[in-house]
């Protein structure tokens, strides 16, 4: 993380935000810009549309699927490579070019497919596997349902995940509507697995997900910034609130988390702004970059 001055609130200041040449914001989709309607909100399009009129450039960054990312990516303007599944999957909407996609390993999704159908576990878990930008299910469940009347997309329900493995899949996620379950399973595949293996995460309360070792969004913002545009950490400002937000976070010259992030991830951020209801990233662009 970049030296500037930890806040912890959005009332606080950073004293050295002033000296910060920022080039780059990423946004986080799910309780940053888009809140309970599932929506952009003008305030946050303006602030947005304020900080490129500064020659600013802003980018995605989400666990979303592709498909899912691409309104929200086309609401708010935005020009560069989308960054999506946690950053496994790196892709510009415009040329259709794709500039980074890590798998996780067939025989290690076997492995977790194998944990998530214990008996204990089957019935209260719904699993995901993402391949090819498609969602692949066992079968329809009401976390399913929840989950498609918020992503849009259209499930595949297959009975048995295992035929889908022909081809690797870019992320596999569990979901449930009780979160102590997903701290369990989180819990015990970190025990299980090493994050040279599997890098595991939830982007919300009631999600467990699994990708490549080497995804995270810290270093999809990293190639980004450095490889695609060229320029550094200092840089970057970058605005999430989930633990899935940390790596990006802690790499960015200024890391804001939002109010309504768990207090994990305000503690590793620059400043917190106000929850994504209050439009904090409004707040946020116009606090650091206006």
């Amino acid at each position: 993380m970049q030296d500037l001055t930890s806040t912890g609130s959005a009332t606080q200041t950073t004293s050295l935000a002033p000296e910060k040449n920022i080039q780059l914001l990423v946004l986080d989709i799910d309780g940053t810009i888009a809140g309970a309607d599932n929506k952009v909100r003008q305030p946050v399009k303006k602030a947005v549309q304020a900080a490129q009129a500064k020659g600013i450039q802003v980018a995605i960054a989400t666990g979303r699927m592709y498909q899912s990312a691409l309104r929200f990516y086309h609401e708010i303007g935005a020009t560069l490579p989308l960054m999506v599944y946690q950053g496994a999957l790196v892709k510009d909407p415009s040329t259709g070019t794709v500039h980074r996609h890590w798998t996780v390993p067939k025989h290690l999704t076997l492995e977790l497919l194998d944990y998530f159908e214990q008996p204990e576990l089957r019935s209260l878990l719904s699993v995901h596997f993402y391949i090819n930008d498609q969602l692949y299910v066992r079968e329809m469940t009401p976390a399913t349902e929840d989950y498609i009347s918020r992503s849009t997309v259209k499930p595949i329900p297959v009975g048995d995940l295992r035929c889908t493995l022909d081809t690797e899949p870019t992320k596999v996620l569990a979901l449930t509507d009780d979160p102590i379950l997903i701290d369990t399973v989180l819990g015990d595949l970190r025990k299980r697995y090493t994050p040279a293996e599997l890098y595991l995460t939830t982007s919300v309360a009631t999600f467990f997900e699994a990708t490549h070792p080497k995804v995270n969004k810290g270093t999809a913002v990293q190639y980004l910034a450095e490889d695609y545009l060229g320029i550094g950490a200092e840089n970057v400002m970058v605005i999430g609130d989930n633990f899935n937000d940390i790596e990006m976070i802690e790499y960015a010259g200024i890391g804001v988390a939002m109010g309504n992030a768990p207090e994990g991830v305000q503690a590793r951020a620059n400043w917190v702004a106000p929850d994504v209801e209050a439009d904090g990233v409004a707040v946020a662009i116009e606090k650091f970059l206006l």
